[in-house]
């Protein structure tokens, strides 16, 4: 149940979260105009402002759906073609994004002190900061994304207590497949977030597939468990198809939705491929009428984009890293840098922005993951599973296409499922071991002070490293101090 302490922990980590985000949003640019990939989504966003359309006037391939930059527009239409006007949107669901980890945290501990563990370190991470301080895409398609797990998470504690309450009633039904579960709004909601994450970024559909397989395996094991006799045709039979309708067709339906201006606009990119004669006449496409047709040859067109930039085709980056990097934060990815500054009685300064994970953080992804899989497999701690989901979904996928091109945003969706099974860990430590006597204000046991020393460390680590993610101006000296690693420069 949802206490007085979780309000007000809720509001404390959020205002934190608020500010974190906030300060500083207007102040890096390049001359005022947008910085790194901001100078793709921020035009197309100001587009859409304008004429509800990304406009494309370059005539360069548009590669990304356009709901995040949608998203964006509403903050130009506010604030203007300014530095607050493409950010805020970015800021607000950052903040959210925090809010959201903690709820999911909540939900599956039932503590609000795990829900606070999980809030402290998702305001002090520095991947989760830098993805909101800028017009892109990642934080949207995070957000989105944790919104689902939050909701699948309800889902399933849902009917859980519907079959508990039907068992002890005694009112399970005599049906060898079990009872049909009604509509399940938590699993629709799910659904919608995915549908929006689709919308963001196609690598939503890795999450589509992932979330939608545990929810069909999470209700097979219910069934299981409240001993329905033909468990897995029931499964089959009532719970599948409801589960292809909420986390399949309702995505697809969403993501269409998204490009409804696209349809509604007669000079979209591609909108008269056909009409044009760039889709060839031998195409198959053109078995469909002339607007699907063009609208299924845009997308094989953004399709042949992502699949072209591999490694192995000589398509770099000074910043390219791949998933195994991830696991450490091993290759952070430049923003920002103005060099060469005069500052502190003639020494020479700089301002440097990073996609940079907080070491203390991230340093302990693997052994979290390995703790997590320890305490499913082995201590049957089903409340693990999720984050662990979570993180195969965004991780995984990329594993399969290691020759392609990545960077270091793209692990921005994975970090708020390492942080709910950090937090559930910490939750786990908490209260353990023997009391120290010598504490003062209170006595505490040991793991108490670990938990609580650990938080203290992330955010004295992340004020530490604060100069390279709010861009502060500092001396060489004190840049070079903080490039712990070669490879972070």
């Amino acid at each position: 149940m949802w206490h007085r302490t979780d309000l007000i922990s809720t509001l404390v980590i959020a205002a934190l979260a608020f500010v974190t985000r906030f300060v500083g949003l207007t102040v890096p640019t390049a001359s005022g105009t947008p910085i790194f990939d901001e100078k793709h989504y921020v035009p197309q966003a100001w587009d859409i402002a304008k004429a509800g359309i990304e406009l494309n006037p370059g005539y360069g391939l548009v590669v990304h759906p356009p709901l995040a930059k949608e998203i964006i527009s509403w903050g130009e239409m506010l604030f203007g073609y300014t530095p607050l006007g493409w950010r805020v949107m970015s800021a607000l669901f950052g903040v959210g994004t925090v809010v959201m980890i903690m709820s999911l945290a909540r939900r599956l501990s039932a503590s609000w002190q795990v829900a606070s563990f999980a809030g402290i370190i998702a305001v002090f991470d520095g991947v989760l900061l830098v993805t909101s301080k800028f017009g892109m895409l990642d934080i949207f398609l995070t957000f989105f994304i944790v919104v689902a797990a939050w909701a699948l998470v309800r889902d399933h504690q849902q009917v859980h207590n519907r079959l508990h309450n039907a068992w002890k009633a005694g009112t399970l039904g005599d049906s060898v497949f079990g009872p049909r579960m009604g509509f399940r709004w938590w699993r629709f909601a799910a659904g919608v977030a995915l549908g929006l994450a689709l919308g963001v970024k196609w690598s939503g559909l890795y999450y589509i597939a992932f979330f939608g397989l545990a929810s069909v395996f999470a209700d097979l094991w219910l069934r299981r468990r409240f001993s329905i006799k033909r468990y897995i045709t029931g499964t089959l039979l009532r719970d599948v198809p409801a589960a292809l309708a909420s986390i399949v067709a309702l995505p697809v339906a969403l993501y269409l939705w998204s490009w409804r201006n696209w349809f509604a606009s007669e000079t979209s990119v591609y909108r008269h491929a056909v009409a044009d004669g760039t889709v060839s006449a031998d195409s198959s496409f053109n078995i469909l009428p002339d607007t699907l047709a063009s609208f299924f040859y845009y997308h094989a067109s953004v399709l042949e984009f992502h699949a072209s930039l591999t490694t192995s085709g000589g398509h770099s980056h000074p910043w390219d890293s791949k998933p195994v990097e991830w696991l450490v934060a091993g290759r952070p990815i430049l923003y920002f840098s103005n060099t060469d500054l005069e500052c502190l009685n003639g020494a020479t300064c700089r301002q440097m922005i990073y996609l940079f994970g907080t070491p203390i953080i991230w340093w302990l992804l693997i052994p979290v993951l390995l703790w997590s899989l320890w305490c499913v497999l082995l201590r049957k701690d089903r409340r693990f599973l999720p984050p662990l989901i979570g993180f195969a979904a965004g991780f995984l996928p990329w594993l399969a296409a290691y020759d392609r091109q990545m960077y270091f945003f793209y692990a921005a969706p994975l970090i708020p499922f390492v942080i709910v099974a950090l937090a559930l860990t910490l939750g786990q430590l908490a209260g353990r071991g023997r009391q120290v006597r010598w504490l003062i204000p209170a006595r505490a046991p040991w793991g108490t002070i670990a938990a609580y020393g650990y938080l203290g460390a992330v955010i004295a680590m992340f004020v530490y490293f604060s100069p390279i993610l709010y861009g502060y101006t500092i001396p060489e000296s004190w840049y070079n101090s903080l490039m712990w690693l070669p490879n972070w420069r």
